[in-house]
């Protein structure tokens, strides 16, 4: 089953607004055994909307279409699509009903283009919007599909998942995609690939699929499988089992799933254990701290961080001695290490993460280029460190440090590096 994607707006065409419904529906369309096949963002005009319509019923069974169904002059998408249905728009009293009460609860008139969002293609479904007042619209021709709806995304996805997407269940009895995503930290996909080749080698002769998803320090690997005539079970467990055998090779990169993150992974082994994290940063600028408390409920785990960045401030925040940054410099082993036990002791925690580096993309030297970044966790035996060598990219040395930095804590309680005393 073929799908494709129009975004109406020149807003899109001009950078002003990120596409993003696009991505949403295919990820949502997937697991219903629907394949997109292209993506295409057109000006609000009628010629516009009416060729790429007859492109996209050209070779898909299911047109999805964003956008132009606002109250104003410029959004023309509702009228253009009756006349290319061959149809004509009458007022629908309940959708009227619908919009008149949107307005008095919000404590504001219903002008008469607010009214008028309620005069819809007749013949065609109406796919109720309950958060705003453009309703989405269900076309059919030749066994194929449209579906328009507004751009507003929270609009967008209100009326796709309170009835859009069953609908094409429905209608296309398309066989069940199951997915499951492991994600990997700390090693890049080309590595990761040749690691695991006749795992994947095997995952495929069974029928199975991979795809490698890149983004900077991280790889989400998804694993697929079509279940037909009631086998989804069968799949699950095929799926199960590639990922433990993925899981049990590289448990060091192997950290969650599907839209898990790393702080949330570490923040769960912390909380069960009933420890506590504290941070120093230097090189990320605070960025672990902000990864962290996007976990709901940190607090329970997380006491604080300092982003010491200059010199003076590691030495008046956490005590790193003066003479051992003149010594040895800033980024190096012996000030980390400084850095992980002064913010334990400072906050009074379980661990205690550090960082130091030089993020670029100038400041490098021969003994430390730039990417060059020192990590130290403190715990409550022993303080370990590590070197890492990145790239030339600040903002992607500072997002992989922080990356790498909350993984080697869980590997190392994992592995029980550090343990807590009674």
């Amino acid at each position: 089953m073929k799908a494709e994607i129009i975004t109406i707006g020149d807003e899109i065409l001009i950078g002003q607004t990120v596409d993003t419904n696009s991505t949403w529906l295919a990820e949502n369309l997937h697991p219903l055994g629907v394949r997109v096949n292209r993506i295409v963002s057109i000006t609000d005009t009628r010629n516009a909307i009416r060729e790429a319509v007859e492109d996209s019923f050209s070779r898909a069974d299911i047109v999805l279409m964003t956008g132009g169904l606002g109250p104003t002059q410029d959004d023309i998408t509702k009228e253009t699509l009756a006349e290319f249905f061959d149809t004509e728009l009458e007022r629908d009293q309940e959708v009227l009903k619908g919009i008149e009460e949107f307005f008095r609860s919000k404590g504001r008139p219903v002008l008469e283009v607010n009214r008028a969002q309620a005069d819809l293609p007749k013949g065609a479904r109406i796919l109720k919007n309950r958060k705003g007042t453009a309703q989405g619209m269900w076309f059919e021709r030749d066994g194929k599909v449209l579906i328009s709806m507004p751009g507003v995304p929270y609009e967008m996805k209100c009326i796709m998942d309170e009835g859009g997407f069953e609908m094409l269940r429905e209608r296309f009895n398309a066989p069940r995609i199951i997915h499951r995503t492991v994600l990997t930290l700390g090693i890049g996909e080309s590595f990761l690939a040749d690691l695991m080749s006749d795992w994947e080698t095997s995952l495929r002769n069974e029928g199975l699929s991979l795809a490698y998803l890149p983004s900077p320090g991280l790889v989400r690997l998804r694993l697929s499988g079509f279940a037909e005539n009631g086998a989804a079970q069968k799949v699950e467990e095929r799926i199960a089992h590639y990922i433990e055998e993925l899981e049990r090779r590289v448990p060091q990169h192997a950290f969650g799933y599907e839209k898990q993150t790393i702080a949330e992974v570490v923040g769960a082994l912390l909380t069960e254990r009933g420890a506590t994290l504290s941070l120093a940063e230097s090189c990320t600028g605070g960025y672990i701290s902000h990864l962290v408390t996007s976990v709901a409920g940190c607090s329970v785990f997380y006491k604080g961080g300092v982003t010491a960045y200059a010199n003076e401030a590691k030495t008046a925040m956490i005590n790193v001695p003066a003479a051992l940054i003149e010594t040895h410099g800033a980024v190096s082993e012996e000030v980390v290490r400084a850095m992980a036990e002064g913010a334990r002791k400072r906050f009074g925690t379980t661990y205690a993460i550090a960082t130091s580096g030089v993020a670029g993309p100038d400041g490098g030297t021969a003994d430390k280029p730039v990417g060059t970044v020192w990590m130290a966790l403190a715990g409550p035996e022993n303080t370990l460190t590590e070197r890492h060598q990145l790239g030339r990219s600040r903002v992607g040395n500072i997002t992989v440090s922080a990356l790498l930095a909350l993984n080697w804590l869980r590997i190392q309680i994992l592995s029980k590096q550090f343990e807590i005393s009674e």
